[in-house]
């Protein structure tokens, strides 16, 4: 949409000459990102290439961060306001931090891109054959945190699999050497570096837990409660100017990628087309989400994966749904429809 141009009607002197009436500064915004810059969390990155933060009032630093964990940490420290991080991580942190509220604002991963996964060599083809067998993967990764769930759902008991804390860096080149039989982690990231060591990606033997009956959601934008309570209308600005870039991204996702290249060069382009096309069509566009938008949750879902979580991890506090999100601050539903 073109705007109008007022220059010729005002008159460039008589504007430069005006005071500056009603005019604010922006709310500086410092965001932590789950990981280093990548396909899945390029709409933020959209937002700040494309002037959408700004056209909101806000000013808004994105920084990298070492995982979920970190970014939550964070946040809840009060340096960073809002950020991208698993709300898995979220309910964790709230349960053992109750006075450290953070809280999820908008939903990104309809589903969460946890799981294990095996090489056809292992003779793996159940979770009843994970019995006996050595799962590795980062203590920190939530795919490793989450496995007695995993476990439990399929009848298997979680003390069977012996669980080594292995650092990401290692984990699939162990897998290859045969010191571990299954690793854990996000399905978009190890099914990439599988494919960069030769793997066939169509052998990995996969199992995402959101296919064994764990529905639990994934990677939220995430804000202070202190933001949230003494600056609401940035975090709904932030929201908005997200589901703005969030239309970009399904109306050229690799288009997006490539804009968003030309400002961070680092960016391997060509390998986050392949992550955010794994990411797109196994955690944000569901079928939910093709239904009815993104953003939001079903309360009942996510009261469920927190019972869920809380078992596997063994909290002795349980959050509850409004302690770890809210939908105060969602745009339109009519703003938050991919796809025509």
């Amino acid at each position: 949409m073109q705007r109008r141009h007022v220059l010729g009607a005002m008159g460039l002197g008589s504007l430069l000459l005006a005071p500056a009436v009603g005019v604010r500064a922006a709310t500086d915004i410092r965001f932590a990102l789950d990981w280093d810059f990548q396909g899945p969390n390029v709409p933020f990155l959209i937002a700040e290439a494309r002037g959408y933060f700004a056209a909101e009032g806000l000013s808004v630093r994105i920084d990298r961060s070492r995982g979920s964990a970190d970014a939550v940490t964070r946040v809840a420290s009060g340096v960073y306001q809002m950020g991208f991080a698993d709300i898995n991580r979220v309910i964790e942190f709230s349960a053992t931090h109750p006075r450290q509220l953070v809280k999820a604002v908008m939903m990104i991963y309809d589903a969460a891109a946890l799981g294990i996964y095996a090489l056809p060599s292992s003779g793996i083809v159940t979770p009843a054959d994970l019995a006996g067998r050595k799962l590795g993967g980062p203590a920190t990764d939530a795919s490793f945190r989450l496995f007695p769930a995993f476990a439990t759902h399929e009848g298997l008991d979680p003390a069977s699999v012996t669980r080594i804390d292995i650092d990401v860096e290692r984990r699939e080149a162990m897998l290859l050497q045969g010191e571990v039989d299954v690793i854990s982690g996000y399905y978009f990231s190890v099914m990439l570096k599988l494919a960069d060591m030769g793997v066939d990606p169509r052998g990995v033997v996969v199992m995402l837990y959101k296919d064994h009956g764990l529905d639990f959601y994934g990677n939220a934008v995430i804000a202070s409660e202190r933001f949230i309570a003494e600056q609401p209308d940035a975090v709904a600005a932030f929201n908005r100017a997200v589901a703005r870039a969030m239309q970009d991204l399904m109306a050229d996702p690799y288009g997006v990628i490539e804009m968003v290249h030309a400002h961070h060069p680092h960016i391997d382009a060509e390998l986050e087309k392949q992550r955010l096309t794994l990411a797109l069509a196994v955690n944000i566009l569901t079928t939910r989400v093709w239904n009815d938008g993104f953003g939001d949750v079903d309360p009942a879902r996510l009261a469920r994966s927190i019972d869920q979580l809380a078992g596997a991890l063994s909290l002795e506090q349980k959050p509850t749904v409004d302690m770890v999100w809210t939908d105060r601050f969602l745009p339109a539903p009519s703003a938050r429809r991919l796809g025509g």
